[in-house]
């Protein structure tokens, strides 16, 4: 059986300036709509745990992964066009990774249970694409492109039918990484 500490301590400061400028917003937790706060955002510290920022508000659009350190400019930095919108809090796991992965939409195609990152799932398991999955155990980083490149989204526990549902229209996912960074 798992054990995923939900450790939940975690801090991010949003600035609406590049080099930590201008307004400043805290956060501890999920937040789905920063606009609220800050009118844009364009700097960040992440004084401890990790986070994923996203362009767009409820947890939708470009996702970036960040962990502790200063990001001064985050938008050149970290290639999003957009300010960020939202973020959520990413809680430290402790115990095994499981993930399904299906080839298509809705739990179709061949399938390959994973507890391991893969770098290429073209070259492992000679799937064309990744299209849904479920995630079993722990929280995991999917991107676009082989050796962890392009576009990413993350995924915690529960299962995943189909991406576009969460932003991610004609995304096809061909890499798989485990989040094992220390988040404190």
């Amino acid at each position: 059986m798992s054990n995923t500490g939900m450790n939940m301590r975690g801090k991010i400061t949003f600035y609406e300036e590049k080099n930590f400028q201008g307004r400043s917003y805290e956060c501890m937790n999920d937040c789905s709509d920063m606009t609220s706060n800050l009118s844009r955002c364009q700097s960040c510290r992440v004084e401890s745990g990790c986070f994923m920022v996203y362009d767009r508000s409820n947890y939708m659009g470009n996702q970036c992964f960040m962990k502790r350190g200063e990001y001064s400019d985050y938008m050149s930095m970290m290639g999003m066009r957009d300010c960020i919108k939202s973020c959520r809090m990413i809680p430290m796991h402790r115990g095994q990774y499981r993930m399904k992965i299906y080839e298509r939409e809705n739990f179709g195609g061949q399938s390959h249970e994973m507890m391991e990152d893969c770098d290429n799932v073209m070259d492992r398991y000679r799937m064309n694409e990744c299209q849904s999955c479920n995630v079993m155990d722990g929280h995991w980083l999917m991107y676009e492109q082989p050796q962890f490149r392009g576009k990413m989204m993350y995924m915690r526990p529960g299962e995943y039918r189909n991406f576009m549902d969460m932003g991610m229209s004609g995304q096809r996912f061909m890499s798989m990484r485990r989040i094992t960074d220390s988040c404190n």
